[in-house]
C-alpha cells in the first residue's frame, strides 16, 4: 500500500473525513497514478510466453548487461524432446552435466514440472554477493 493511500485510511480511521470524502481521496490518486501494468515487476497476467533473465553489474568499473529472453514453447518442446531420448544416452548426459558442475537430472524432468516453475517465477529471488549488482528471473 502507497503512503498517500494509507493517510486517507489513517484520517478516515479518525474520524477526520468521511467514507465518501476517503473514496473521492482515493479515486483521484488512482487517476493520478500510471497503471500498474506499465512497471518492469509487473507482467500482465495471463499464459506467459517467455522466460527472462535480466543481470545488471559492473565489474572492473564497467556496467555490464546481460538480457536473455527465451521462448516458454521452446522450452516446453526440449522438455517433451527429452521423453524420447533413450535412458542409457539421458545417463551419460547426466554424467557430463555433473562432471561439468550442473548436477542436473535430466530422468526427471518432466512437462507438469516445467509448468509448476513457470506459474511460481513471480515468487523467485536471487541472491547475489555482489552490493552493485541486481539479478532478475521472471516470465512475460
Amino acid at each position: 500500500m502507497n503512503e498517500q493511500r494509507k493517510d486517507i485510511l489513517d484520517m478516515l480511521a479518525e474520524g477526520k473525513i468521511t467514507a465518501a470524502e476517503a473514496e473521492q481521496l482515493i479515486a483521484a490518486l488512482e487517476r493520478d497514478q500510471p497503471p500498474a501494468a506499465t512497471s518492469l515487476d509487473a507482467r500482465p497476467k495471463g499464459k506467459a510466453k517467455y522466460l527472462r533473465v535480466l543481470v545488471d553489474a559492473v565489474e572492473g568499473g564497467e556496467p555490464i548487461r546481460v538480457n536473455v529472453r527465451v521462448p516458454l514453447q521452446l522450452l516446453r518442446a526440449g522438455v517433451r524432446l527429452a521423453a524420447l531420448i533413450p535412458p542409457q544416452a539421458l545417463g551419460k548426459a547426466n554424467a557430463e552435466l555433473n562432471k561439468s558442475g550442473v548436477p542436473f537430472d535430466l530422468t526427471q524432468l518432466k512437462p507438469e514440472q516445467l509448468e509448476a516453475l513457470v506459474d511460481h517465477l513471480d515468487e523467485m529471488t536471487v541472491d547475489i554477493d555482489q552490493a552493485d549488482a541486481k539479478v532478475r528471473v521472471f516470465c512475460e
